[in-house]
């Protein structure tokens, strides 16, 4: 999920605290597909739909508020509930700016938990939250981790499945936020071969990456021989 960028200027207050009254489920601002998904009563439903209008730049603030009071209101401690509780929340604190810096400790807080449940739920989607999260929230805001401490996580996911693109986006987007470009150009270059493989709002992120990197110069995919 591409909340981490946007997270780190939430954290500092730079973002509009555009915080309103919730429309309930019902209410005309609040998407039909992530209605259907609060029906289920099922936590991660409810993380995936709101992350698919987001990805499709279709969300609304009704739609981030919702989601968070709705899987807020139906804990259980899984792998999957804690996993969508980090990502509805980190979606709020997005909205909220910096009236939501106070929460920032709560997405470090279920990312975490979701990894202890189990470190390979969704190929280590927690693992690659909260390692982002290390990286670029403010220190003050968390509780345990540093930017140091993040960075092993996501150099461990890409280590640990190097086919799954997204670590080496995370991994790019944590060297570049911690000044240091030149590490993160192979993995950008990994993620431009393959850019297919990211979703739509990742894809933006790689394409701001690769500027803030300099544009780096990429090897050309090999040829693959034609089949006989």
């Amino acid at each position: 999920m591409r909340w981490s960028s946007l997270l780190l200027v939430a954290a500092l207050g730079a973002l509009p605290a555009c915080w309103s009254s919730v429309t309930g489920a019902q209410g005309p601002a609040v998407s039909a597909s992530l209605k259907t998904a609060i029906a289920t009563k099922d936590a991660l439903a409810i993380a995936d739909a709101l992350e698919e209008l987001i990805a499709a730049g279709k969300d609304t603030p009704e739609d981030r508020q919702l989601a968070y009071a709705e899987v807020r209101a139906i804990p259980i401690d899984t792998p999957a509930y804690t996993y969508a509780r980090a990502v509805v929340t980190g979606r709020l604190v997005q909205l909220k700016g910096l009236l939501g810096a106070d929460m920032v400790g709560e997405v470090e807080h279920y990312a975490s938990r979701s990894r202890e449940l189990d470190p390979d739920f969704r190929r280590g989607a927690a693992t690659r939250m909260l390692g982002t999260l290390y990286v670029v929230a403010p220190a003050a805001l968390l509780r345990k981790g540093d930017s140091e401490t993040g960075l092993e996580l996501l150099e461990g996911l890409v280590e640990k499945d190097p086919d799954v693109i997204e670590n080496h986006l995370r991994v790019a987007e944590a060297y570049i936020a911690l000044g240091d470009a030149e590490p993160a150009k192979p993995h950008l270059c990994r993620c431009s071969a393959e850019r297919g493989k990211l979703r739509r709002d990742d894809q933006a992120l790689l394409a701001q990456l690769l500027k803030d990197a300099g544009n780096p110069t990429c090897p050309k995919p090999a040829a693959q021989a034609p089949t006989p």
